[in-house]
């Protein structure tokens, strides 16, 4: 799947859960629309505490995921080990979010755990969608 950036709004959210849940951790599973990241899905019994977050992967439905996102209680934003062995099993798009938890302050990662860019869009949400 070929993303083509992240929405502003999506990006905001993320910040934002990951400056309210500090010090513990934030965590979700990326959701794309037409090439988009658009959503970000919260795992039921996700666990989070202040040094990792931990994601039920088998609560998930059956779609799949653009990548992950988390953040960590710092300001370093670098994959541990475990993040790794995450990545490889969830996308090949993966946000780490660090303290400030502000625009400049996350980084996105291929399965492998290089930087990779994803560019933020604006992209107009519609206020519902039909069932």
């Amino acid at each position: 799947m070929q993303i083509k950036g992240i929405a502003r709004d999506t990006l905001n959210f993320i910040l934002e859960a990951s400056k309210s849940m500090a010090p513990q951790e934030f965590a979700g599973l990326l959701q794309e629309k037409d090439g988009i990241i658009t959503e970000v899905l919260i795992l039921p019994g996700t666990e989070s505490s202040d040094s990792n977050a931990v994601l039920r992967l088998y609560m998930m439905p059956n779609i799949k995921a653009a990548g992950s996102v988390h953040s960590h209680p710092g300001p370093n934003r670098s994959p541990s080990q475990a993040d790794l062995h995450l990545f490889s099993k969830t996308g090949n798009y993966h946000i780490i979010v660090g303290r400030p938890y502000n625009s400049q302050s996350w980084t996105c990662y291929n399965r492998e755990g290089e930087i990779i860019e994803l560019p933020v869009l604006d992209v107009e949400f519609d206020d519902y969608e039909e069932i």
